[in-house]
């Protein structure tokens, strides 16, 4: 029965909770909310009534999740209950975190962290509180019993306090002698027994004036032993004869003997030495990032508008690269190290830039493998509609695909913990942490002054106070540090961030401060199907990616419709070209250099390439001379005529392979030519040659050659060849891994609280007694008892005959009365449900459900039970 049966006297104060049940059982719904809202696990599925919300809220699981979102203080603070008394004061907590004496006893703290201490501390108890590690009044304060004992100090699992066991703890196993003999040493009077001894050994322990007489009488080598073990860790090793300065500390119970050969120095000691503080130091506020250099905003936002235009610029060549194919797939999935290499020298970057842009492309829905038999990567379907969008949009879906994506490109390169090396594009990449690390850094940034370049350290130390080490998780806060850094790296090679600082452009990408509103431009999330290209399928973080590529698009080069054409057979284009233009210059000249500006050059294979590619001579002449500045020079004119005159000149076809000319001499000159006995030559005709060599194999001999041969199809035509560009069928983007369950939205909160609220309800609400043999009771009903009321065991469904549900179901028709029902459902879950019936015909009963506030109808056979509740 809860307290809510027994409501207090007018002017009494109510009872305190016995339980964390009874403690969210008075809290309001609000708070009820918030706890779901942080503990999203705790939802999943919804409970039948807030004493199984309270059960599953103190599993080891849901513990251990909690305690990883807690900040360092408020983890400070959790500790520190673990190790005062069960339960604890206010006072006493604000003792074990500030100290008895305004803050003394610990490194570098004074007045100011006293203060700051006392201030924080509510805040800190509050968050416990709100997410239910913490329940019961001030003076009763009382750490959930599996937070307990994860925290508390233990030889296996030592505290982050630096505190040891218990007096009562740690001499649990010492000889009654023994212990007599303790307290003679410290001048208290023996006892009857062990537990009468250890009680008063605690209470001349935690007196600070008894306390501070034994230590002026200790020498100060024993002191100084001490001092060794006061902060942690507590445990020492002592001979089988310790030297005097310890035998002191044993004969006074100072040391405490715990396994032969180990000592350990008791917690109340320790607090003694320490006055009173569980923490050396106690760290209330978080740090503040520093700047280490500052910038120009103007000079930030267009370094970052740079690298924006270079990131877009090396995706680009990254598709252009994989068109007709790429890669082949790993048998286990990924890139070989071999093919990254390549793409690195294709890219110009390192292997580690190499897979960032990997991934990144990756993860916006650009690349994916084709499925095929012979399974490849491709450019996707949306590849091409993303090159279509204008820059700036383009890189505001990389930005946010990059936020969004938990695939770790820092990772490739290392290995699992089965030590499998990872590849880029491979399994094993998805961290669930890196798109919260990488919103929280750039929130950290941001809180800089416009155009200040952060210092990693201070970035990284602020984070490890919002998620500190527990002691036992260094492995999962190393790669939240590793995370944080490769951010920094990220963000600064996309042009989030411009000589280490935010852009304005990057700061758009944000989630807005609290009481902003998002930006009317923002555009929702992308669900799964949706397109990186696609207008709704920007990514929704504040202001948003359309506000991002609004502020971005005035800082991108235009791009340019026009070439710098030299006498060196080179073209410079001063700037990004516009994609047409770009699209004719890479087949007609090779890429030699790239930087502020890219210079192209036109040798006779890349004419050649044009010709193949079916333009004519003065197709090139007419191209050339509208897209360029500078008259267009001799020498290329007469290069580009030089190689379309000799182009086609030779034609090979399939026979296996033949060259047909009308000129004889040049074929009788081919044959002759050494350099042709690979391709196993023979006449056929005057004016052709067969060969045994396929028509592919025996082109590219020919063109080694010096020659320029053009394919020729089975009628006699030239044929044109054209890069077949190679798609994978339409493919979604990786969707990322969550951290755990979903928090869960305002409208599922609010009916998963109601639903709570009514269960608890039902299975607390006061019923009256059955009549003897109703069944009304815990058991199956078929229990042979003395006359007289059988109450329902707490909990326990009600048992009742179909005659007597029925006519207690047509009763309540009639009266208007709720009704206390068992119900099992046809998946075979049961639960209990406070209904008022309406109307009951045809084998069905039509209420008003109050646990799922809402009219149901219920099959008469599915209801194990039914009970009146009490009027009140």
């Amino acid at each position: 029965m809860s307290t809510e049966d027994h409501p207090a006297e007018p002017g009494t104060a109510p009872a305190p909770p016995r339980s964390l049940a009874e403690d969210l059982r008075s809290r309001p719904d609000p708070t009820l909310a918030a706890l779901l809202r942080t503990r999203p696990d705790l939802v999943t599925p919804v409970p039948a009534d807030l004493t199984q919300l309270a059960t599953r809220a103190a599993t080891r699981a849901s513990v251990v999740r909690a305690l990883e979102r807690l900040d360092r203080f408020a983890l400070q603070t959790a500790q520190a209950l673990a190790v005062a008394p069960d339960p604890a004061s206010y006072q006493e907590l604000r003792t074990l975190m500030a100290g008895d004496d305004g803050g003394g006893g610990g490194e570098g703290d004074g007045g100011d962290r006293h203060r700051d201490v006392e201030r924080a501390l509510p805040a800190a108890v509050a968050a416990l509180r709100d997410q239910a590690l913490l329940w019961g009044p001030d003076d009763r304060l009382r750490l959930v019993r599996t937070a307990r004992e994860l925290l508390a100090p233990s030889p296996q699992a030592p505290s982050a306090t630096g505190l040891g066991p218990t007096v009562a703890e740690a001499a649990a196993g010492m000889s009654p002698v023994r212990m007599q003999e303790i307290l003679t040493a410290v001048g208290l009077p023996t006892t009857a027994d062990t537990v009468s001894a250890i009680a008063a050994l605690t209470g001349l322990f935690t007196d600070r004036t008894h306390m501070s007489a034994l230590l002026d009488d200790i020498p100060a080598d024993s002191l100084d032993v001490l001092s060794r073990l006061v902060w942690g860790p507590p445990y020492g090793q002592v001979t089988a004869d310790p030297a005097p300065r310890l035998r002191t500390l044993l004969d006074r119970g100072l040391l405490l003997p715990t396994a032969p050969g180990t000592v350990v120095l008791p917690r109340e000691v320790a607090l003694h030495l320490r006055a009173g503080r569980a923490h050396r130091r106690a760290e209330p506020l978080p740090p503040a990032p520093a700047a280490a250099a500052t910038h120009r905003p103007q000079v930030v936002d267009a370094t970052a508008a740079g690298q924006a235009h270079t990131a877009l610029a090396t995706v680009e060549e990254l598709l252009k690269a994989w068109d007709g194919g790429g890669p082949a797939v790993l048998r286990a999935g990924g890139l070989s190290v071999r093919d990254l290499k390549r793409t690195a020298v294709t890219l110009d970057v390192s292997e580690p830039d190499a897979a960032f842009w990997l991934e990144l492309a990756y993860a916006a829905g650009l690349l994916a493998s084709d499925g095929e038999a012979e399974e490849r990567y491709a450019p996707t379907p949306a590849s091409d509609e993303w090159l279509r969008l204008p820059a700036a949009e383009r890189w505001a879906s990389l930005a946010g695909a990059w936020l969004a994506a938990t695939r770790t490109a820092g990772l490739v390169g290392g290995r699992d913990t089965k030590d499998r090396a990872l590849a880029a594009l491979g399994p094993g990449l998805d961290r669930s942490a890196a798109p919260e690390v990488r919103q929280r850094v750039l929130s950290l940034l941001a809180e800089l002054p416009e155009g200040a370049a952060p210092d990693p350290e201070s970035v990284l130390a602020r984070l490890a106070w919002e998620r500190p080490s527990r002691g036992d998780r260094a492995g999962a806060d190393d790669l939240r540090a590793r995370l944080a850094r490769w951010t920094l790296t990220e963000a600064e090679q996309l042009g989030v961030t411009g000589r280490g600082a935010l852009s304005a452009h990057g700061r758009a990408l944000l989630p807005p401060a609290e009481g902003e509103q998002p930006s009317g431009d923002a555009v929702r999330r992308p669900t799964v199907g949706e397109r990186p290209g696609d207008a709704a399928g920007l990514l929704a973080l504040g202001k948003g990616p359309a506000d991002a590529a609004r502020l971005l698009a005035p800082l991108l080069p235009e791009p340019l419709d026009h070439v710098l054409l030299q006498a060196d057979l080179t073209a410079v284009a001063p700037g990004p070209l516009q994609r047409p233009l770009a699209e004719v210059l890479g087949v007609l000249a090779d890429v030699e250099s790239k930087g502020g500006a890219t210079v192209y050059r036109f040798t006779p294979a890349s004419v050649r390439r044009a010709l193949d590619a079916g333009r004519t001579a003065s197709d090139l002449h007419a191209f050339l001379a509208e897209h360029s500045r500078t008259p267009v020079p001799q020498p290329l004119t007469y290069l580009i005529d030089d190689v379309a005159r000799r182009h086609g000149h030779l034609r090979v076809g399939a026979a296996s392979a033949y060259v047909r000319c009308d000129d004889d001499a040049l074929l009788r000159e081919i044959l002759a030519d050494k350099r042709s006995a690979g391709l196993r030559l023979r006449t056929l005709a005057p004016t052709v040659l067969a060969s045994a060599a396929d028509p592919a194999t025996l082109l590219e001999g020919l063109r080694a050659m010096g020659y320029a041969p053009a394919a020729e199809s089975a009628e006699g035509d030239v044929l044109i060849t054209r890069a077949d560009a190679h798609r994978t069928s339409p493919r979604t983007p990786p969707a990322p891994v969550p951290d755990g369950p979903p928090v869960p939205d305002t409208t599922l909160l609010a009916a998963a609280v109601r639903a709570i609220r009514a269960g608890d309800r039902a299975a607390t609400a006061a019923r009256r007694p059955g009549p003897a043999g109703s069944g009304d009771s815990a058991g199956s009903g078929d229990s042979a008892g003395p006359a007289g009321p059988v109450e329902a065991a707490p909990g326990a469904l009600p048992r009742t005959s179909a005659a007597e549900t029925l006519a207690t179901m047509q009763a309540a028709v009639l009266t208007g009365e709720s009704l206390w029902i068992g119900y099992v459902n046809a998946e075979g879950a049961a639960s209990q449900r406070v209904i008022a019936p309406v109307k009951v015909e045809g084998g069905f009963v039509t209420a008003y459900d109050h646990t799922a506030d809402e009219v149901r109808t219920y099959p008469l056979h599915r209801v194990t039970g039914v009970a009146e509740l009490e009027e009140d």
